[in-house]
């Protein structure tokens, strides 16, 4: 059987095309932050791959605005640097398709004392200082909420502030202040609830050295983000797989001693 010359370019072409697609079908960008995160995800690429024939492409950024556009316009396909209220906002301002499709980890903020050892210990009147900008200033909120040492209007949300407050049994002193500043606040106030990056930089971790901690029910934990139309993806279902692991877990502990939590479930 003889064929044309046309057609069998047209067909070579094809099984190139074929070939090429089937390749970038087992392909999946993500989106991280520079840093200690990029580190994790290599490890994370690694299992993919073993362990379900995925090629992870790591894009690393260096500004928070941009990984959620460009999950949004398709540059990525997943992205893994933020927590659930900073989503829910970008959703809600930018009106982007994107949703959450796996946990990973919890970067806990943390109240710390130099003059307490004990939450039973402090007394009425005492000074707390929190973060002032509004995030982190709710999420602090919201931990004090947790411990019982204030109540928030309506159970408290992802932009809370101290007018928010509606019962404050030991009329405590709730004091804002810059989160930079939080550390060397300690020699002021009873508590101070601080960031994990500032902790660190005067060498107080928050599972060592907090007095409390978020917990890895916290809504504050990072997540797994991709597009509404990728989102059941299999090779999305398989990288959640790949992070949500033990082997990713004991790097993450290398990576962050004494600073993060295990946000999902453990697999049977």
């Amino acid at each position: 059987m003889k064929f044309s010359i046309p057609f069998l370019i047209t067909l070579v072409s094809f099984l190139l095309i074929s070939c090429h697609k089937k390749q970038e079908s087992n392909t999946l960008k993500v989106g991280v932050m520079s840093g200690r995160e990029s580190d994790l995800i290599n490890l994370v690429a690694q299992i993919a791959q073993e362990k379900y024939g995925i090629k992870v492409e790591v894009v690393t950024f260096s500004d928070y605005a941009i990984p959620n556009t460009a999950l949004n316009d398709g540059s990525i396909d997943l992205n893994v640097f933020q927590h659930k209220p900073y989503l829910e906002a970008q959703v809600k301002d930018r009106g982007y398709p994107l949703v959450a499709v796996g946990k990973t980890f919890i970067f806990p903020i943390a109240g710390y004392s130099q003059k307490i050892k004990n939450l039973s210990e402090l007394k009425d009147h005492s000074k707390i200082a929190i973060p002032n900008d509004p995030s982190n200033q709710a999420r602090a909120l919201l931990l004090l909420q947790k411990q019982g040492l204030i109540v928030l209007k309506e159970g408290g949300t992802g932009t809370a502030t101290r007018a928010d407050i509606i019962s404050n049994q030991k009329n405590l002193s709730i004091i804002e202040l810059d989160a930079a500043q939080l550390p060397r606040s300690l020699v002021d106030v009873d508590i101070a609830v601080i960031n994990t990056g500032y902790a660190s930089e005067v060498n107080l971790l928050p599972i060592r050295d907090g007095l409390f901690i978020e917990e890895k029910d916290s809504p504050y934990v990072n997540l797994i983000v991709a597009r509404e139309n990728n989102q059941d993806s299999k090779l999305v279902k398989d990288f959640v797989k790949a992070y949500q692991s033990p082997a990713v877990m004991e790097e993450a502990e290398k990576l962050f001693p004494g600073s993060v939590i295990q946000g999902w479930e453990d697999r049977p």
